[in-house]
């Protein structure tokens, strides 16, 4: 790497230049013990015929800060790996670090998948691409018009802006950190147009969700470690669809709740298939089988909820 500015990519069509049959990649993040990215990425690559190697690098088992994440990218790629995932806490703190990024990540400010290649790191973002290609498929027919997202954070600046690229009409980003919805919502507009995005405060719920079309959910709450509902039960009505990011568990109390009042929904899994099958590729050049993966994540999220 190089103290030069991160410089902007056309966008790059795979993985390594010259084929490989093994590979070494990680994830970098916190808490990230229980993540099932392991498991998804090798479970495809020994259908592939490869050996691929997937490490966890949690700095809270390392007793590290993010700050620490430019150290540990430099260290895996010393280290020989050929990618990195990169979660929660670095994906913006990272970019510093990097050699070059590709344009969706330019756009999004922020990182989830690190290439090595040719000595060098390259940034790109397949949060976006995932959940794109998880809401075409899981809700393809739903009107857009009008969309609610709680959430403003890494995903929720990921998921926003695939919303807008699947022709959302407008946007409106509630987060109980105001600061961090209104930079979300500037950014939509600067790289959308004007007046597609607007934020809005917790205590609007009611209202913006009786006009709303749907709602899409980009927090913490419904994870096991944070059990519960997002906003009241009773400002769900059938017809109002729900699109979920927590993937652990599957069905989260908001779904699950949604679903008995009429709401068409969609987890949080094929957000967490489609944005490892984009960073596989990436990591490959391989094409991945996204069908057989998707069987993977329900597999493993059945006995992840049996254990806990």
């Amino acid at each position: 790497m190089t103290n030069e500015p991160v410089r902007s990519l056309a966008p790059l069509a795979g993985g390594p230049a010259v084929p490989q049959d093994s590979y070494l990649v990680g994830l970098i993040g916190s808490g990230i013990g229980p993540s099932l990215s392991p498991a998804l990425h090798e479970r495809e690559a020994d259908r592939q015929g490869l050996r691929y190697v997937y490490r966890l690098i949690d700095i809270d088992t390392l007793h590290a800060g993010p700050e620490a994440v430019g150290d540990l990218v430099r260290a895996a790629r010393d280290l020989g790996f050929d990618g990195l995932n990169i979660t929660h806490p670095c994906k913006q703190l990272v970019i510093e670090h990097l050699d070059a990024l590709s344009p969706g990540a330019e756009a999004l400010g922020a990182v989830n998948t690190v290439v090595f290649q040719d000595g060098r790191s390259i940034g790109h973002n397949t949060d976006v691409t995932g959940f794109a290609a998880s809401f075409a498929r899981g809700l393809p027919d739903v009107p857009l018009e009008r969309v609610v997202q709680l959430g403003a954070g890494g995903a929720g600046a990921a998921v926003a802006h695939a919303m807008l690229t699947l022709g959302a009409g407008h946007i409106t980003v509630v987060d109980a950190m105001p600061d961090r919805s209104a930079d979300l919502a500037a950014s939509l507009n600067r790289h959308f147009g004007p007046g597609r995005a607007a934020t809005a405060a917790l205590d609007a719920l009611p209202r913006l969700l009786a006009d709303a079309d749907g709602v899409v959910h980009a927090t913490p709450t419904g994870m096991a470690a944070h059990p519960g509902l997002p906003f009241p039960a009773g400002l769900l009505r059938p017809g109002l669809w729900i699109a979920e990011v927590v993937y652990r568990p599957l069905e989260t109390e908001l779904l699950r709740t949604a679903r008995a009042v009429g709401c068409p929904v969609l987890d949080g899994g094929g957000m967490a298939v489609f944005q490892a099958a984009d960073a596989f590729r990436l990591f490959t050049g391989r094409e991945p089988d996204a069908t057989r993966m998707l069987a993977d994540i329900a597999e493993l999220a059945d006995v992840a909820s049996v254990r806990n």
